[in-house]
Formats: C-alpha cells, sequence, structure tokens
C-alpha cells in the first residue's frame, strides 16, 4: 500500500516540483509564455518560497512528489490577499481527494498569516480545476487582480478566509 503525505517543500524536492508543473501545463496544453510554465521561480521553487508569508506543499507518494501547491502574497495587494500558486497534479494523484486536501492546507496556512482573502488565476480549459475551487468556494471575478505577469490566464476567482 502507498504512503501520501502532504508536508512542506525541501530543497531536495526542486527538480521534481518543477517537472511536475511542466508536466501537467503541457498535457493541459498551457501556453509556454504568460503562464507559469516560463516562470523562473520555478526551478529553485525552495527558495522561492523562502520568505515571509510564503510556502509551498508538496504531495508525496513512495518517496516521490506527484503534486504540488503554494501560498504568497499577492503582488500588489500583499496585505490583505494571497494568491494560490502552481497547484498541480500528475495524473496518478487526481481523483484521490487531494486536491482538497492541498486546498485545505493553503488556506489555513494563509489564515494563518493573516490573509482575509486568496486569489487564484486558471485557465477555461481546466475544468477539474475549476470544479474543485468551487466547491471550495471560491467565486469568480470579472477581471484580475494584483500584478501576476499571467496574462494568458483568463479566468480569475477569490474566496474569503
Amino acid at each position: 500500500m502507498s504512503t501520501l503525505k502532504i508536508r512542506e517543500i525541501q530543497p531536495e524536492d526542486n527538480q521534481q516540483v518543477a517537472e511536475v508543473v511542466r508536466t501537467v501545463l503541457v498535457e493541459m496544453g498551457v501556453p509556454k509564455v504568460g503562464t507559469a510554465y516560463e516562470d523562473k521561480a520555478l526551478d529553485d521553487m525552495f527558495a522561492t518560497y523562502q520568505h515571509p508569508r510564503m510556502n509551498y506543499f508538496v504531495v508525496e507518494e513512495d518517496g516521490k512528489v506527484i503534486g504540488g501547491a503554494g501560498i504568497a502574497p499577492l503582488i500588489g495587494l500583499e496585505e490583505k490577499i494571497c494568491e494560490l500558486q502552481k497547484m498541480y497534479f500528475l495524473p496518478e494523484a487526481r481523483g484521490k481527494g487531494l486536491g482538497a486536501q492541498m486546498m485545505d492546507t493553503c488556506l489555513k496556512f494563509g489564515e494563518a498569516q493573516g490573509f482575509e482573502q486568496c486569489y487564484i488565476e486558471t485557465l477555461p480549459y481546466m475544468e477539474s480545476a475549476r470544479k474543485l475551487y468551487a466547491r471550495s468556494g471560491f467565486k469568480s471575478l470579472e477581471k484580475p487582480l494584483g500584478d501576476t505577469g499571467h496574462y494568458n490566464c483568463t479566468m480569475w476567482m477569490i474566496k474569503d478566509i
């Protein structure tokens, strides 16, 4: 029987996390520009999240990283709004309730850091992700918030935490 756990990212996870994110983005047909695919942060996610009010969590199964998600202050609205970032799961991680567990982990961290709302940017064809966000209480917005640089993400959602 496999063992699954959600834990904070460690330096040795960097390569696996970058591979998970890029693999899922390619699978979903996401543009490689104007999305997380080209973010420099992907290659050193551990260092990227070693700042106040930020954290990145991974899902590990038998020593292999199969998914992850992070929370960070939303650029431009840092005081009150955090952003759920780079939440991606390999196919073998899907359908097991891990998305909901990860969402809960991230939102609890955001709340503990004093954020009042959580923001997400996504794409229309990432239907499973959008369903998870809606089930978790996120509501659609008419336009983006903050300054993420992800101009190809055309759907925006927010939730009070």
